[in-house]
């Protein structure tokens, strides 16, 4: 989780990130963010995309998949509030 703070620190847009290795709870926690990894898997875990279960990510590519995605997310939100303040001029 530390490396993600570290990796992330550049965001500012609102985005809800979970990182749970719990197999138990982890789903049910990922399905209330914008982007959750759960643990579970041998080697690897479910990512949850808008509170989905969405696709598997083995664990050593997990950060640089994680960033990445959060990365995207917030481009898209960058874009979305842009057009809206173009719209209200």
């Amino acid at each position: 989780v530390e490396l993600l703070e570290q990796r992330l620190a550049h965001i500012s847009e609102p985005i809800s990130l979970s990182i749970i290795g719990c197999v138990v709870n982890g789903p049910g926690e990922a399905a209330l963010t914008d982007l959750g990894f759960t643990g579970g898997g041998k080697e690897s875990g479910k990512m949850f995309v808008s509170g989905r279960a969405d696709h598997n990510v083995s664990n050593a590519e997990m950060v640089d998949h994680i960033v990445g995605l959060v990365e995207q997310k917030a481009e898209s939100l960058r874009r979305e509030r842009e057009a809206a303040e173009v719209a209200a001029e």
